[in-house]
């Protein structure tokens, strides 16, 4: 196994794209924002590249995609991948729907009836996301998924007008060992002539708008739809449970939002009450030493220049920091370099 010192977190490139199309056939389906498409995956890197290369944020949160991806420093192959949406529901409208429950009482039978509903809902438009993290089967040790989600937050503190006060993360549905979604078999598949995988296909390439188009807006009973159906509500897909604790250790929470295509959990946060965000500290570099420390994410650089990496950080008092050789080539920095570090957790 590589040590997790040997990668970096940086800017994507158009170049990427091999890596990344390799990645996409790895992820099972339903992974919409990292589709096995080389179309889809251009665009997203052409738009990416776009993003990166703004250099100044207007007075308004444009919708923006910053792509990540996790590179091997040693070897130069890429391992891994994530993305930051700035502004969702400002091209289309951002549908998910919202778990709730109606209460009523028959007087004459003297009960009262609790009734479960999914009602479509964009209380989430204007949110920022995180979203579109993969890492390869072969890397899943070592701490390199905490590297991948948690260099996102120093990215967006590092560009904060950038993003919206609050921020969310769509974590995928339960997928059965068909490749099939009871959500979507339980309840939107009987509204299109495409079963999951086609769905799933589509939506991967076009996103799911169609879905929205086309659902009943009224509220649905969860009662009414299969006990599948019903049971996969607000469940990750178990390749998504660690995440989702990652997640949770961040400060999100699951507030009954569920997404339109899988039901898969949506959690919300306030941006600047993200743990990451919160706790990281800014510092310079006043030598380059294995000098012992504490272990943390060390981050530098941005927009294209962003770079995140592990590393052992001493801190010497008054804003100085020592960090060790590795982590300095990893960053490609040298003495006196301005950095933001957060305590490996």
């Amino acid at each position: 196994m590589t040590p997790a010192t040997d990668f970096v977190v940086r800017a994507a490139t158009p170049d990427d794209l091999p890596h990344l199309y390799e990645m996409a056939k790895l992820t099972g389906g339903g992974f919409t924002n990292l589709p096995p498409d080389r179309k889809a995956l251009r665009t997203k890197l052409e738009r990416s590249d776009a993003a990166f290369a703004k250099a100044e944020a207007g007075t308004t949160i444009a919708d923006e995609l910053f792509v990540l991806v996790l590179e091997n420093v040693r070897t130069g192959d890429v391992r891994g991948t994530c993305q930051l949406f700035t502004h969702v529901g400002q091209r289309h409208p951002f549908y998910s729907y919202r778990l709730g429950t109606l209460t009523q009482h028959s007087r004459e039978l003297d009960r009262t009836f609790r009734a479960e509903m999914l009602s479509l809902t964009t209380d989430l438009e204007g949110s920022s996301e995180v979203g579109g993290l993969f890492l390869h089967p072969g890397e899943r040790a070592g701490g390199l998924g905490l590297l991948l989600a948690r260099s996102r937050y120093l990215f967006i503190r590092a560009h904060r007008a950038r993003f919206a006060e609050r921020i969310l993360a769509e974590l995928r549905g339960i997928i059965d060992e068909g490749g099939g979604s009871p959500f979507w078999d339980g309840l939107a598949g009987r509204f299109f002539g495409m079963n999951f995988q086609q769905a799933d296909e589509f939506n991967a390439v076009n996103g799911h708008q169609f879905i929205a188009d086309l659902m009943p807006k009224h509220p649905i009973y969860t009662a009414m739809l299969s006990d599948t159906a019903r049971a996969a509500i607000g469940l990750p897909h178990p390749s998504g449970r660690a995440a989702m604790r990652m997640l949770e250790n961040e400060g999100f929470a699951h507030e009954n939002y569920v997404d339109i295509f899988d039901g898969g959990p949506t959690m919300t946060a306030r941006t600047d009450a993200v743990r990451t965000i919160r706790d990281a500290r800014d510092a310079q570099v006043v030598a380059i030493d294995r000098d012992g420390g504490i272990e943390a994410l060390v981050a530098t650089g941005r927009l294209r220049d962003f770079r995140c990496a592990y590393a052992s950080v001493r801190d010497t008092g008054e804003g100085g920091v020592i960090v060790d050789p590795g982590c300095a080539t990893a960053l490609r920095i040298g003495e006196d370099a301005a950095i933001v570090y957060a305590p490996r957790v």
